[in-house]
Protein backbone atom coordinates (compact mmCIF):
# COMPACT_ATOMS: atom_id res chain seq x y z
CA UNK A 1 0.00 0.00 0.00
CA UNK A 2 1.45 3.44 -0.62
CA UNK A 3 2.36 5.80 1.41
CA UNK A 4 0.67 9.17 0.25
CA UNK A 5 2.13 12.75 2.05
CA UNK A 6 3.71 10.56 5.01
CA UNK A 7 0.80 8.84 5.53
CA UNK A 8 -0.25 5.19 5.10
CA UNK A 9 -3.74 5.05 4.00
CA UNK A 10 -6.35 3.38 6.63
CA UNK A 11 -6.80 -0.31 5.78
CA UNK A 12 -10.38 -2.15 6.76
CA UNK A 13 -9.90 -4.61 9.70
CA UNK A 14 -10.21 -8.40 8.96
CA UNK A 15 -13.24 -9.59 10.43
CA UNK A 16 -14.41 -12.91 10.79
CA UNK A 17 -17.81 -14.03 8.25
CA UNK A 18 -19.32 -14.34 11.71
CA UNK A 19 -18.62 -10.66 13.01
CA UNK A 20 -19.29 -8.87 9.47
CA UNK A 21 -22.65 -10.26 9.42
CA UNK A 22 -23.42 -8.91 13.36
CA UNK A 23 -22.09 -5.84 12.52
CA UNK A 24 -24.06 -5.58 9.04
CA UNK A 25 -27.63 -6.26 12.10
CA UNK A 26 -26.04 -3.48 13.85
CA UNK A 27 -26.24 -1.32 11.02
CA UNK A 28 -29.85 -2.25 9.92
CA UNK A 29 -31.02 -2.39 13.30
CA UNK A 30 -29.67 1.56 13.35
CA UNK A 31 -31.40 2.48 10.49
CA UNK A 32 -34.39 0.87 11.29
CA UNK A 33 -34.88 3.07 14.20
CA UNK A 34 -34.14 5.91 12.56
CA UNK A 35 -37.11 4.73 9.83
CA UNK A 36 -39.16 4.31 13.16
CA UNK A 37 -38.59 8.06 14.16
CA UNK A 38 -39.21 9.31 11.18
CA UNK A 39 -36.03 11.08 10.85
CA UNK A 40 -34.22 11.81 7.59
CA UNK A 41 -30.68 10.55 7.14
CA UNK A 42 -29.65 14.17 6.97
CA UNK A 43 -31.14 15.21 10.15
CA UNK A 44 -29.40 12.59 12.21
CA UNK A 45 -26.32 12.90 10.32
CA UNK A 46 -25.77 16.59 11.48
CA UNK A 47 -27.06 16.15 14.68
CA UNK A 48 -24.37 13.45 15.14
CA UNK A 49 -22.21 15.64 13.86
CA UNK A 50 -21.40 14.03 10.33
CA UNK A 51 -21.99 14.03 6.80
CA UNK A 52 -24.05 11.61 5.59
CA UNK A 53 -21.68 9.71 3.76
CA UNK A 54 -20.67 8.29 7.64
CA UNK A 55 -24.50 7.78 8.59
CA UNK A 56 -24.88 5.75 5.30
CA UNK A 57 -21.81 3.38 6.31
CA UNK A 58 -22.86 3.29 9.33
CA UNK A 59 -25.84 2.20 8.54
CA UNK A 60 -24.52 -0.29 6.15
CA UNK A 61 -22.24 -1.56 9.36
CA UNK A 62 -19.40 -0.49 7.65
CA UNK A 63 -15.89 -1.52 9.96
CA UNK A 64 -13.88 1.29 9.41
CA UNK A 65 -16.42 3.99 10.82
CA UNK A 66 -14.96 4.25 14.98
CA UNK A 67 -17.18 3.23 17.34
CA UNK A 68 -17.25 7.17 18.88
CA UNK A 69 -19.49 8.08 15.22
CA UNK A 70 -22.00 4.99 16.30
CA UNK A 71 -22.27 5.78 19.35
CA UNK A 72 -22.94 9.67 18.20
CA UNK A 73 -26.21 8.17 16.03
CA UNK A 74 -27.21 6.01 18.33
CA UNK A 75 -27.42 9.21 20.73
CA UNK A 76 -29.33 10.89 18.61
CA UNK A 77 -31.50 8.25 18.22
CA UNK A 78 -31.64 8.45 22.28
CA UNK A 79 -30.65 4.28 21.94
CA UNK A 80 -27.05 5.31 23.53
CA UNK A 81 -27.87 3.63 27.38
CA UNK A 82 -27.16 0.33 25.85
CA UNK A 83 -23.38 0.77 25.02
CA UNK A 84 -22.46 0.38 28.63
CA UNK A 85 -23.85 -2.97 28.27
CA UNK A 86 -21.39 -4.53 25.63
CA UNK A 87 -18.77 -5.83 28.36
CA UNK A 88 -20.56 -5.41 31.64
CA UNK A 89 -20.50 -8.74 33.90
CA UNK A 90 -19.90 -11.09 31.10
CA UNK A 91 -20.30 -14.78 32.86
CA UNK A 92 -17.05 -16.01 32.34
CA UNK A 93 -15.15 -13.44 33.81
CA UNK A 94 -17.82 -13.73 36.90
CA UNK A 95 -17.08 -17.32 36.86
CA UNK A 96 -13.09 -16.28 36.90
CA UNK A 97 -13.89 -14.34 39.83
CA UNK A 98 -15.99 -17.00 41.77
CA UNK A 99 -13.13 -19.30 41.87
CA UNK A 100 -11.30 -16.60 42.97
CA UNK A 101 -8.54 -17.04 39.99
CA UNK A 102 -6.36 -13.77 40.04
CA UNK A 103 -7.92 -10.96 37.37
CA UNK A 104 -5.20 -9.32 35.42
CA UNK A 105 -5.26 -4.97 35.34
CA UNK A 106 -3.29 -5.30 32.10
CA UNK A 107 -1.67 -7.25 29.30
CA UNK A 108 2.07 -7.81 30.29
CA UNK A 109 2.98 -6.35 27.16
CA UNK A 110 5.66 -9.08 26.50
CA UNK A 111 5.26 -10.71 23.04
CA UNK A 112 5.84 -14.63 22.56
CA UNK A 113 9.76 -15.45 22.75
Amino acid sequence: MPIINGIMPRQAPTLLPKIKKRLTRVGEQIRLARLRRNYTAVNVAERSGMNRETLRKIEKGDPNVNIGSYVSVLHSLGMDADVELLANEDSLGRNLEDIKTQSRQRASGRRGK
